[in-house]
């Protein structure tokens, strides 16, 4: 845990203006996160705090790698990563999450921890299908096939309308509901 409070920004007595920070993270922040996730990496984090009198916005800007393994080969190979994201922090009576852009937080609350912020960035903007590199042209071309038809027969019992036969015992109701 105590790697993860280099990532405390006190916000008690911060005028209302920009601010801006910078954080070098590596393995040992997502070793802290208690995630199984992420094992490895190396990116560096800009942030820009811009506070008002009723609420904070985050504007991160997040760029490295991370160390990802291979779905298909268990190979461990980097992902680079490089995002953009922003969240907005409303001073409330509590504390709650009203999107994923939005949240709000206590009004007396002093410091924020943004480590969370960014590892949630981060893990999001992973690919649900973790290839290594070599692999994903492979993908790519078997992703443009899947919408072609190669074979297609007409289905059993059609006549020559393009309509199928009618059940004999769905006439007789049909006659019932008609009388």
């Amino acid at each position: 845990m105590k790697e993860l409070q280099k990532y405390d920004i006190s916000i008690v007595g911060l005028e209302n203006r920009a601010y801006e920070y910078d954080f070098e993270s590596d393995d040992a922040f997502f070793a802290a996160m208690e995630q199984e996730l992420i094992q490895s990496g190396s990116f560096r984090t800009h942030l820009v705090l811009t506070k008002s009198a009723t609420m904070i916005q985050l504007d991160f800007h997040i760029h490295g790698t991370v160390g990802l393994t291979c779905d298909r080969t268990l190979e461990p190979f980097d992902e680079s990563i490089d995002l953009r994201e922003q969240l907005f922090l409303k001073f409330s009576d509590h504390a709650e999450e009203l999107t994923d852009e939005i949240e709000l937080i206590p009004w007396d609350t002093h410091q924020i921890n943004v480590a969370r912020y960014m590892f949630d960035f981060i893990a999001l903007s992973l690919p649900m299908k973790k290839l290594h590199p070599r692999f994903r042209n492979e993908e790519e071309s078997d992703t443009e096939e899947e919408g072609k038809v190669i074979y297609r027969s007409e289905p059993e019992g059609t006549d020559d309308a393009g309509e199928p036969p009618v059940d004999p015992r769905w006439e007789a109701l049909k006659k019932l509901n008609n009388n």
